[in-house]
């Protein structure tokens, strides 16, 4: 029974992150002029997008959508104003460059002084790119594969990121200068700060490099391109993130009849410790449900397996509680998909490594192969959600289960 009500208490915190209902109430509340040109970039931004045209309706006279392969849905098909694009994602590729200069062209048509609303999620970073001269498409590629397996966190990553690119770190507002901008987010990065979502579209930050990059990498990212070019005034709203995500888990989980317990620091840094965290605070709670969030890194092999930072991390906690009856934990990605795996994450508990091992899997082989889906398919323990319609980081769902 404690299996269905975490998987309960996970889809309620999907539920009240969903970027079609919280734009299209953010909107509905506060109503730009129009009419407006619509931008929207990220896993989410299809639904954010048909928020947008819920709430605004003719007053959107034409929009530039860009998202991940299979999130795009059929019903934005359905309306001719719009331009959508399906890109790379997390690895940007010839799409990515496609879909970034083909976004400057957009905005480089708009009349004069139109109202524009963007529409940031996670992933944008892929999805668009314009490269400065010296950084050639093998580049790009080659930087970021290594970047995904170097174990850095994402404001790591993204500090690199946006010094090879003419779109990221401010460089949308400056392609949108002249324009009024209403910008909303689905934040993806701890602390919201809209300079770091998305790597920073439409805002500049400091962004120091991480220490000891290898000397190629370096070589390319130090030559960075500071042109001080005009900006568009923007309006920046974060109107979803992942505390938007874990009070509806809560709220959901009392509802059930548990008590909830809330581990407000951010989950991060390498899984294998974050795994420990999450036993020992289990151990050490109230019986009950354990709310953490975050997002944590892997350092991956040279040929990595199947799986993702969450299953990783479930599987290291399934060893963590194996042959215990009290203990079950939840990983999972909001944006409904791990790593390089169509699952969201996983749900293990005592029995999970017996029931991996009888079916057929290798406990030791797939951790140290970055291969934990193929364990935890094995054990039964895999979550598909399909694409979801937010983005806002990872969610770990305990239970320790009390006497009587």
């Amino acid at each position: 029974m404690y299996r269905k009500d975490l998987l309960e208490i996970l889809d309620a915190g999907l539920g009240a992150a969903d970027g079609r209902r919280n734009v299209r109430e953010f909107l509905c509340d506060q109503r730009p002029v129009g009419p407006v040109h619509l931008i929207a970039i990220g896993k989410s931004a299809p639904a954010m997008t048909l928020g947008a045209l819920e709430a605004l309706g003719d007053d959107v006279s034409d929009g530039f959508v860009v998202t991940r392969p299979g999130y795009a849905g059929a019903e934005l098909g359905t309306v001719p104003r719009l331009q959508v694009l399906e890109s790379a994602h997390p690895v940007p590729d010839a799409r990515s460059i496609r879909a970034g200069q083909a976004l400057l062209a957009y905005a480089g048509s708009l009349a004069p002084g139109a109202a524009v609303v963007v529409l940031i999620s996670g992933g944008a970073s892929s999805l668009v790119e314009v490269l400065p001269p010296w950084v050639d498409p093998g580049d790009l590629s080659r930087l970021n594969r290594w970047l995904l397996a170097s174990g850095l966190d994402i404001l790591s990553i993204n500090a690199v990121r946006r010094r090879l690119s003419r779109i990221k770190d401010g460089g949308l507002a400056c392609a949108l200068w002249g324009h009024p901008v209403l910008a909303l987010y689905l934040s993806d990065v701890e602390g919201d700060d809209p300079a770091w979502i998305g790597s920073g579209l439409l805002r500049r930050a400091a962004a120091p490099l991480p220490r000891d990059l290898p000397d190629w990498v370096f070589g390319l990212v130090r030559r960075e391109n500071v042109a001080d070019s005009p900006t568009a005034r923007v309006e920046h709203h974060v109107i979803v993130n992942l505390e938007t995500a874990l009070t509806a888990c809560e709220t959901r989980g009392r509802s059930l009849g548990y008590p909830v317990s809330r581990h407000r620091e951010w989950l991060k840094g390498p899984v294998t410790g974050a795994a420990e965290r999450i036993v020992a605070g289990l151990d050490t709670g109230a019986a009950g449900i354990h709310l953490w969030g975050g997002e944590t890194t892997v350092t991956l092999p040279a040929s990595p397996g199947r799986g993702g930072r969450n299953q990783h991390l479930a599987l290291c906690c399934a060893v963590a509680i194996d042959r215990r009856e009290d203990l079950a934990v939840l990983c999972a990605a909001s944006d409904g998909t791990d790593g390089n795996s169509d699952d969201a994450g996983a749900l293990v508990d005592g029995g999970t490594v017996q029931r991996g091992v009888d079916g057929g899997a290798d406990v030791d082989r797939c951790l140290a192969a970055a291969d934990s889906a193929t364990f935890l398919e094995a054990a039964g323990d895999l979550i598909y959600t399909g694409p979801t319609t937010t983005n806002v980081n990872d969610m770990v769902i305990g239970l320790r289960i009390g006497p009587g």
